[in-house]
């Protein structure tokens, strides 16, 4: 059995990836620091809690377990926390990648790369393709714009994934999403309509959309963790590099998100953040025509419906 290397694999996306590669025939190995995971996700192979830039660490998991490839999540990934603690983020997602890549190099070709269309800063068009220009404007896209940069210059093939917005849960309810604090969209609603908050707030209702509020592309985690599935069996085949937008090239507004889910919210109106653009929207073909990835859980009502199903299960409620 072929052995990947997930770095973050204990993470909401990475959790999910080790799911999906051990339906394939893989044996996903975490390793993850749980400064954001969580060690119970970890259900489909062996958990090292450790750290990505522990170079001397890194190298004796590749060659205990003899890694074929490598599935990097490992990050932080709060866009505004990055304006506010910037440092930390060049550090973690950019120095700690640089040396994960370094102890890659030597041992393990095939490297799939959790990246993200803050890369692209404000869209000068939607939907947004890949060749679209990048300027990323928070700390957080820069990081991750600056990793993508270094992974050119190495010798490995690189699988380049451009995530829009994840979202949902395993639709066999065996994990989901779980921050501390939750900072996104869908559970946050969820959270105030199962009264576990006492109200949403809503940044912003002027944005230049049809209802005013900013539309996304959400995509489910599952479909997401099948794609990169999908991206690494390309490079372990042989291809040298890929960059894929995953998405839907469908959006949302946040009001009709909050229809879609059909429960009493208690509303607040906060003023929208500054940079925030008004529409995301991925060009989405390139992932289907080159990987023949083809979303099956990502219409909006099943998103909202396997996120309302783990958010009622014991293990998520202890948790919030």
């Amino acid at each position: 059995m072929d052995r990947i290397l997930v770095t973050g694999g204990a993470g909401y996306i990475g959790s999910h990836i080790c799911k999906a590669l051990a339906q394939k025939g893989y044996e996903p190995v975490t390793l993850d620091n749980l400064s954001l995971g969580h060690a119970w996700a970890v259900k489909w192979g062996p958990l090292i809690e450790g750290d990505i830039g522990d170079q001397e660490l890194v190298r004796k998991v590749i060659d205990d377990y003899q890694v074929v490839g490598t599935i990097h999540l490992a990050a932080l990934s709060n866009v505004r926390e990055s304006e506010q603690i910037p440092l930390a983020y060049y550090q973690n997602n950019v120095e700690k990648t640089v040396n994960l890549l370094q102890v890659l190099e030597e041992r393990v070709p095939c490297f799939v790369f959790s990246s993200t269309c803050a890369v692209y800063g404000i869209p000068q068009h939607v939907p947004i393709e890949e060749t679209h220009p990048q300027y990323p404007i928070s700390t957080y896209g820069e990081s991750k714009w600056m990793v993508e940069k270094a992974l050119q210059k190495t010798g490995l093939r690189v699988a380049t994934l451009r995530y829009f917005n994840a979202s949902g849960a395993d639709p066999e309810g065996e994990i989901g999403e779980c921050h501390t604090p939750e900072t996104h969209l869908i559970p946050l609603l969820i959270q105030t309509a199962m009264g576990q908050r006492e109200t949403f707030t809503l940044y912003g209702n002027d944005h230049d959309t049809p209802d005013g509020t900013p539309i996304r592309d959400f995509i489910h985690v599952t479909d997401l963790a099948d794609a990169h599935v999908l991206a690494l069996e390309k490079l372990l085949k042989g291809e040298k590099a890929l960059t894929l937008n995953l998405g839907t090239g469908k959006g949302y507004s946040v009001q009709e998100v909050i229809e879609t889910l059909n429960h009493p919210i208690s509303l607040i109106q906060g003023e929208r953040f500054a940079g925030d653009p008004p529409i995301l929207v991925a060009g989405a073909s390139q992932a289907k025509d080159v990987l023949g990835w083809e979303p099956k859980y990502s219409d909006l009502s099943t998103i909202l419906e396997t996120a309302w199903r783990w958010h009622q299960c014991p293990i998520s409620s202890s948790l919030s």
